[in-house]
């Protein structure tokens, strides 16, 4: 039986979970990152964009980039994925972290924690790297991959888990796909709903 199969209100499963990954940072050190990247060499770094796979290179130093941290007209910090997307959370087995957006701070608290228990859960089970990623229209997708190195990691069996984890947080990730499309593109909400009913 799959972790994903129990309930999130179990309290042992979440303290179990926040056990093993804690978030990124600390305290006080979101508002550091911030006013460290707003204050930043305006030049920033040169990146190359692979238009045919989506690849994102250091033109200094030729390094594959994984993530690209933004900083909106705000002030808030965010992550996009290599693929483009804008990454809502995930977590990193080898590191033993746990990452959530603060572009998306103002999810309600109970539905932070659920997704911090999934994106554990899954790197528990299945290894390797887990992120959940908004395309541009807002729907939601779910990326798992490995380091080079990593030989227990099976990528049948984590595409398997993303399904089934797809099948049983359905609801959730509808309800963020609304929350995306209402808070950042701005689109009305009553032609949101009105799709819902059709």
């Amino acid at each position: 039986m799959s972790s994903f199969d129990e309930k999130n209100e179990n309290p042992e499963i979440e303290k179990r979970t926040e056990n093993v990954y804690s978030e990124e940072g600390s305290v006080g050190e979101e508002e550091k990152i911030h006013s460290d990247t707003l204050n930043a060499n305006k030049q920033g770094r040169r990146l190359i964009i692979n238009k045919e796979t989506g690849k994102i290179t250091n033109a200094e130093t030729g390094e594959e980039v994984s993530d690209i941290q933004v900083v909106t007209e705000d002030g808030s910090l965010g992550s996009i994925s290599a693929g483009g997307r804008i990454i809502l959370c995930g977590a990193n087995a080898y590191e033993m972290k746990y990452y959530f957006n603060p572009l998306f701070k103002k999810i309600p608290e109970s539905i932070q924690r659920e997704l911090h228990i999934i994106c554990v859960l899954f790197t528990q089970e299945a290894g390797g790297v887990f992120t959940i990623e908004f395309e541009d229209d807002g729907t939601i997708t779910m990326e798992t991959n490995s380091s080079d190195e990593d030989i227990t990691y099976d990528e049948i069996s984590a595409g398997l888990l993303i399904g089934e984890v797809r099948r049983q947080r359905q609801d959730l990730f509808e309800a963020l796909q609304m929350y995306y499309r209402a808070m950042i593109l701005h689109e009305d909400m009553s032609h949101i709903l009105s799709e819902d009913d059709e």
